[in-house]
């Protein structure tokens, strides 16, 4: 039992050993200031830091801006682009079209031409053996 005394005694003793105040010293007082002039500063470093990524934020919209303006215009090229070929087809389309018909008039009225030909020499090879022979031997009758 003293065994148990002794030792709660050197317990107590070491606790208020322990528990003993250290005063505040001057150059504690010092260096918290220092360290809070440190913190300041860092707070001054990191509110720069922040306008400089707004900055650049800002910088990052306008070249987005620029470059949606960039490629309107680009698309606006393409546009005008694919309008002047379309244009240029159907003017050659036009064109053909216009320059082959007085031919297609003319080859229609050769045609009829010659078929009336045809059937006036058929008329005339009834009546002429001579020219119906003609006219077997190139197979038109």
């Amino acid at each position: 039992m003293k065994k148990y005394i002794l030792i709660s005694i050197i317990l107590m003793l070491s606790i208020n050993a322990l528990a003993i105040e250290i005063p505040f010293t001057t150059s504690d007082r010092d260096r918290l200031i220092r360290v809070e002039t440190k913190l300041d500063e860092l707070d001054k470093r990191f509110e720069q830091i922040d306008k400089r990524f707004e900055q650049i934020d800002r910088r990052f919209e306008q070249i987005n801006k620029r470059f949606e303006q960039i490629m309107t215009f680009m698309w606006m090229l393409v546009v005008v682009f694919v309008g002047i070929i379309s244009v240029t087809i159907g003017f050659a389309f036009w064109d053909r079209r216009t320059m082959i018909r007085p031919f297609e008039v003319k080859i229609k009225a050769l045609e009829d031409t010659d078929s009336k030909l045809i059937d006036v020499l058929r008329n005339l090879s009834k009546e002429d053996m001579k020219l119906a022979e003609v006219l077997r031997g190139f197979g038109l009758l």
